[in-house]
């Protein structure tokens, strides 16, 4: 019998669809059999679906490495699409102002703002993750992007905006 937190995350077409998936991935049944550290003909029992349920503890092997085989490829396809036509949404906590013309009566204060991004913002933050950007860095690519977006709505207001502070940030939190 499969143990109950196993039953609830796999479904017994889904887990069928995960054998295959892991025979596809790595190639064979053999490398699969060595990876869940069964036998190579085990392996192939249930991709022919004579065995139909695996013990527990082979169950969440065989789930776990599937997420591990599977969680990068879904993580790329969704900062693809987030980066060509999603966006991204910054959901953040942190004090936060900007440099107007004189007269203007905004100072620095805490604001918590969960804002969508578009996707050029979510591209140039991907691509900065990826060449090792600090968290500065990140942060100020985040700032840019909430000036265009919240503080002048696209270009619809404050347009003679120079600059956007974002600092004392206690929460920063990127969503696809």
């Amino acid at each position: 019998m499969w143990g109950e937190e196993v039953r609830e995350r796999f479904t017994a077409p889904e887990l069928n669809l995960a054998r295959h998936y892991l025979v596809k991935q790595l190639k064979g049944t053999k490398a699969v059999a060595q990876m869940l550290r069964i036998s190579q003909r085990t392996v192939e029992r249930y991709v022919k679906d004579q065995i139909k349920k695996p013990r527990p503890d082979l169950a969440t092997r065989l789930e776990r490495e599937v997420k591990k085989q599977w969680q990068p490829q879904i993580r790329a396809k969704a900062r693809e699409k987030a980066a060509t036509t999603g966006g991204i949404v910054v959901d953040t906590r942190a004090r936060m102002g900007y440099t107007a013309p004189i007269g203007s009566t905004d100072q620095d204060r805490i604001r918590h703002l969960t804002v969508a991004l578009p996707p050029r913002y979510a591209a140039r933050l991907f691509e900065a993750q990826e060449a090792g950007a600090s968290d500065r860095e990140l942060q100020e690519i985040a700032a840019e992007a909430l000036k265009e977006v919240y503080f002048q709505d696209g270009g619809c207001r404050a347009g003679s905006l120079e600059e956007v502070r974002f600092t004392d940030v206690e929460h920063l939190e990127f969503e696809l």
